[in-house]
């Protein structure tokens, strides 16, 4: 196996299980709403999820690993992901509020202060923001 081909199986695990815990908090609730399965879409495609991966994940969330990066910046986009399908169809209820401060502490934020994170980054999604402005407000929220 090529060097390159490791990086390749690397990076795709990555991916598949940053969509797997984004398709967690979307069945959190049981059902994916029209939204919902609207943004499963589009990010399957962004990730390079296949149709038979994205099948196998929608049956099967827990079967891949979060797997945190290591820049904050990363943390920051993979959280703004969770952040979007937890507010897909603006309905934020306190599931699906605490669903995604486990995931947030999963991704490598502080269980100290997770919570206003979290409350940064959803409140952040209300104004509608894109993903450099909810980059930046984050990286700049206590300064």
């Amino acid at each position: 196996m090529s060097f390159s081909d490791l990086f390749d199986n690397e990076f795709k695990s990555r991916n598949k299980g940053h969509f797997s815990s984004i398709v967690r908090v979307a069945t959190a609730d049981g059902a994916l709403s029209p939204e919902e399965k609207l943004f499963l879409d589009k990010l399957a495609h962004n990730l390079e999820i296949s149709p038979l991966e994205y099948e196998e994940i929608l049956e099967n969330p827990m079967k891949y690993p979060i797997n945190p990066p290591y820049l904050y910046t990363q943390r920051l986009e993979r959280l703004y992901d969770l952040s979007r399908m937890v507010f897909a169809d603006h309905v934020l209820g306190q599931r699906q509020k605490d669903i995604l401060m486990k995931f947030a502490v999963a991704l490598g934020f502080t269980p100290s202060n997770v919570r206003y994170i979290v409350d940064k980054a959803l409140s952040l999604l209300v104004q509608n923001v894109d993903l450099d402005t909810f980059i930046f407000e984050m990286q700049h929220m206590n300064k």
